[in-house]
């Protein structure tokens, strides 16, 4: 097994950058934040951000209980894994996460540093610092059973936005979930509703049949939204069984984009155009 590192301060953007890192060199699984990814879906583990302390977290990270160290070398023993990537906060760390779960010894290191700007590590510090977010590189339905009750924030790199490359290491688009740790006590926030209507308009205008997309209306509660959208369709198409595409389209797109839970979805079909 060939074995790969990335390496960077807490903060740095290593996560967020991980799946294009492992991309460019053909690696398929990721060891991070205590997790075995497999491209984007959780193999083992379970995130070291739902520890109740930092230096749980830490522990977990590095696979200090002998519970996590067996599961998570069982699971690599069963996956056959030929290329791996670790990341890290330091070559002592990945060194210890390879030690522990007896990979050998590390092929290559790759540094955030050669990643990304100085300008994007910057801001991926503020994020982390000022905000308390820490990215995971798997889609937010992938994550979220383990972090009942604390926020998600995931990220949709649509080629809608802007791209960014750097060098070597530059790949496709890809989801990624923000969290807040357990440990974390910086209070909550929320997604603004123009995020909620974007995603909203953005997945319903792709639907065949769906001229555009005329108003978004949220209703919020405690621990959910209800929406409410105005379409207008193209002559022709039948408005039930499109109506059911809108919705199963809404409802995936919340649920693993934002972990919103949905009360209700209402559609209103206000013109029709040939």
């Amino acid at each position: 097994m060939q074995v790969y590192a990335f390496v960077g301060k807490t903060g740095t953007g290593k996560s967020y950058n991980a799946l294009r890192v492992a991309k460019s060199l053909d690696i398929k699984y990721i060891i991070d934040d205590a997790i075995l990814i497999k491209e984007t879906k959780v193999v083992a583990g379970k995130s070291a951000k739902t520890e109740a302390s930092k230096i749980a977290s830490v522990k977990a990270a590095i696979f200090f209980y002998e519970d996590r160290k067996k599961e998570m070398i069982k699971a690599i023993k069963n996956e056959k894994i030929d290329k791996i990537l670790i990341l890290g906060t330091s070559n002592d760390m990945v060194e210890k996460i390879a030690e522990n779960l007896k990979l050998g010894p590390i092929y290559k290191t790759i540094y955030i540093e050669d990643v990304a700007t100085p300008e994007k590590i910057e801001e991926a510090r503020k994020s982390r610092f000022e905000e308390g977010k820490h990215v995971v590189p798997v889609p937010t339905f992938e994550i979220k059973k383990q972090f009942s009750g604390y926020f998600m924030d995931p990220l949709r790199m649509f080629d809608i936005f802007r791209r960014e490359s750097s060098n070597l290491y530059e790949a496709e688009s890809s989801e990624k979930t923000v969290i807040r740790p357990t440990y974390s006590y910086l209070g909550k926030f929320r997604i603004s509703d123009n995020v909620i209507k974007q995603i909203i308009t953005y997945v319903v205008e792709k639907i065949n049949g769906i001229s555009k997309v005329q108003k978004v209306f949220t209703e919020k509660y405690i621990d959910g939204m209800r929406i409410e959208i105005d379409l207008q369709i193209v002559f022709g198409v039948n408005i039930p069984t499109l109506s059911n595409e809108v919705k199963k389209a809404i409802i995936h797109a919340i649920d693993t984009m934002t972990g919103i839970n949905l009360f209700g979805i209402e559609i209103n079909i206000t013109s029709i155009v040939k």
